[in-house]
């Protein structure tokens, strides 16, 4: 990977972008042996004909359609040359056994599918001696199907519908979906009977062209968003912070209008009874207990209104870094605009690994050794022994690859980013930042990536199996169980939505200073701890701004699709296609509105690490973007206030006497 390894430095600084070195060289090593391991299973699929039996089809003796086939021992009719033969004929296609997902019927190798219905054995008959295609076990002769008394049990279940073979996995498939009856009944006559559905079905294939149409309007209004969040930000923020004051003030105030209202007419009504009789106390008794409750609602809305009243006050100048954040962060996808590609990127590499785990896995489902079935005697192939736990091996590599792979993701935005950051000149920044992030993630750190996303691997399987287990057991366990097993999930996740924050300002350190995993993720976890009201603060506002503009988006896309629509005057012909276009806008927002969620985070860590280590003084200047360091000032403005008002001695160090400048005058205020 470009270096043969690397030592930490015993006592390390913070140089940003000057050393580079391999990190968590062992993990990467690691995360190779598991990649060859998974490489493994697939050749074992192809070597042992795995791949080949999906591909192909074999029939129920165990031989392979199309290929000459090896005698198994202890199964008849095995080892037959099917060269001629290149279809999978099931004598009774809809006998389908829906608990383990497969096809219960005989299965024969036949050299044509039957492109029409044959009702009677004198059919099947004519059809073996005109097409050569025998339809029957092989140990049938096909002239004499008609009078074979094992022609019930040993030939196809009568009518036999037409099918044609599909065009990949060469499976002689019935034309006509009413062969699986029993299955899809329920659905068909939803279908035939529900004529809602049809002009719901009706509105997507007539609005085609204008849902395409829309979920690019979404896109594209993504894009645009990310680069003017930073001039809506501010504004989005005051609407947040209007809603949380007005909505908690009018909360309390209509508990203690609704306390005294209760009890001045319980008051009332007690005064005017003269004569107290047993329902009239019952009655006056509950009103005393509600009112007592309202109090207690309206106290504790009281006391939660002060104290978010006096987090907001304390916490306003965070707000306005969260801010200025926004406002850089905007300014980063100008200078990077291949950012907004990430996403595609990402979704691109997933679906690719997704689609070759999946065809490893169905590989898997034809591979092992012959076995016959006791009950039905019919040739089937398992792994046994140690064999079965590559599934397992499998399923591991599903979530450890694809976690690798959002990780690699978020190491690169975080090495664009701190490039775009620790760059004094911007006039200086290499001609694609993308492109070197992504070259020194491959030279240097994709040991740390691996180790990262090991890390999640461990605490997401032990979930998805506590869920796996939730769901197998619904309705048989009792409460206390289901409760420990909710609050165990739910731990876990929260444990794991933990870490991945965490992980993700670890390969921001890493980006900056190339430190192994655990060394970055301590430093990361340091500057985070001695930041901790300006994190809450940023992922607070910050969470909910990005929230108002996933909503804007999906707001703005509903609105171009009902002026679109609205030449459909029968709502159920364009309230689909509608809600189609909401959920990809929304799917779509969520993805960018994420990348730039992580920006945000990086240039915090940056942020935090810059004002650490630096303080504006000469041979100490400031990488930060002006916005941020107008911030700095004006916070520094109003600490140096505050000590005047509390009459404290007004000498100024040198430090806070400075003026804060870049080191350069390239810094770009764009």
């Amino acid at each position: 990977m470009g270096c043969c390894g690397s030592t930490e430095r015993t006592k390390r600084e913070w140089k940003p972008l000057e050393d580079r070195s391999c990190t968590d060289l062992p993990w990467f090593l690691l995360f190779t042996v598991f990649c060859v391991g998974m490489g493994s299973i697939f050749g074992f699929t192809i070597a042992t004909g795995g791949a080949a039996r999906l591909v192909f089809g074999y029939d129920s003796y165990g031989n392979t359609c199309g290929q000459r086939n090896e005698q198994i021992e202890g199964v008849r009719l095995s080892g037959l040359d099917q060269t001629d033969k290149k279809y999978v004929f099931f004598l009774d296609p809809c006998n389908i056994d829906i608990v383990q997902r497969k096809i219960k019927s005989m299965a024969l190798c036949v050299s044509v599918c039957p492109d029409e219905e044959l009702t009677t054995y004198q059919d099947l008959k004519r059809f073996a001696m005109h097409n050569g295609s025998e339809l029957c076990s092989y140990e049938l002769a096909g002239h004499k199907y008609p009078s074979l008394p094992e022609r019930f049990d040993k030939c196809p279940k009568l009518p036999v519908p037409p099918s044609k073979s599909l065009p990949v996995f060469n499976r002689c498939t019935p034309v006509d979906i009413s062969c699986y009856a029993k299955f899809a009944e329920a659905v068909v006559t939803f279908v035939s009977d529900n004529s809602v559905l049809h002009r719901l079905i009706a509105g997507v294939m007539a609005s085609k062209e204008i849902i395409v149409g829309l979920c690019l309007l979404a896109l594209v209004l993504s894009m645009i968003l990310m680069v003017i969040i930073r001039y809506i930000s501010a504004v989005l923020v005051w609407i947040l912070t209007a809603t949380v004051v007005l909505g908690s003030l009018a909360g309390t105030s209509i508990l203690w209008w609704l306390y005294i209202n209760h009890r001045l007419n319980v008051n009332e009504t007690l005064s005017k009874e003269t004569t107290e009789t047993k329902d009239v106390k019952k009655e006056a008794e509950m009103s005393r207990d509600y009112a007592q409750t309202l109090l207690v609602y309206a106290i504790a809305a009281t006391v939660f209104t002060v104290i978010l009243l006096l987090l907001m006050l304390f916490m306003r100048k965070r707000v306005a870094l969260t801010i200025a954040l926004f406002h850089v962060a905007g300014k980063v996808f100008i200078h990077l605009p291949l950012l907004t590609l990430q996403p595609f990127c990402t979704f691109l590499a997933l679906l690719l690994f997704w689609l070759y785990w999946s065809l490893v896995l169905l590989f898997l489902g034809t591979t092992g050794n012959p076995v016959q079935n006791e009950e039905t005697g019919l040739t089937e192939f398992q792994l046994t022994g140690p064999l079965q736990y590559m599934t397992w091996y499998h399923a591991v590599g599903l979530i450890w690859i694809s976690e690798f792979i959002l990780a690699c993701q978020q190491m690169t935005v975080a090495g664009a980013v701190v490039t775009y950051y620790f760059t004094r000149d911007k006039n200086k920044l290499p001609v694609t930042p993308i492109l070197s992030s992504v070259l020194r993630l491959m030279r240097y750190h994709l040991g740390t990536v691996a180790k990262g996303s090991f890390i999640i691997t461990l605490v997401k399987i032990p979930r998805l199996f506590l869920m796996y287990v939730h769901n197998q057991l619904k309705g048989k366990e009792n409460a206390c169980a289901r409760c420990m097993l909710k609050t165990c999930i739910c731990c876990l996740w929260c444990l794991e939505k933990c870490l991945n924050y965490l992980n993700q300002n670890a390969y921001a350190a890493t980006a900056i200073n190339s430190t192994s995993f655990c060394t970055s993720a301590r430093d990361a976890f340091v500057i985070l701890v001695e930041n901790a009201l300006r994190v809450a603060a940023i992922n607070a506002v910050g969470d909910f701004v990005l929230f108002l503009g996933k909503i804007l988006i999906v707001t703005s896309t509903a609105f171009a699709g009902v002026l679109l629509l609205n030449y459909q005057r029968d709502y159920a012909e364009w309230v689909l296609p509608l809600i189609i276009v909401c959920l990809f806008a929304f799917l779509v927002a969520h993805c960018f509105l994420s990348m730039f969620e992580i920006v945000v985070d990086v240039l915090f860590l940056c942020f935090a690490i810059d004002t650490k280590y630096n303080d504006g003084t000469p041979g100490r200047e400031f990488y930060m973007d002006k916005a941020l360091m107008e911030f700095v000032e004006n916070s520094r403005k109003l600490e140096r206030v505050a000590e005047r008002g509390r009459s404290r001695p007004t000498e100024v160090v040198s430090v806070e006497g400075a003026e804060m400048k870049p080191m350069a005058p390239g810094t770009s205020s764009a």
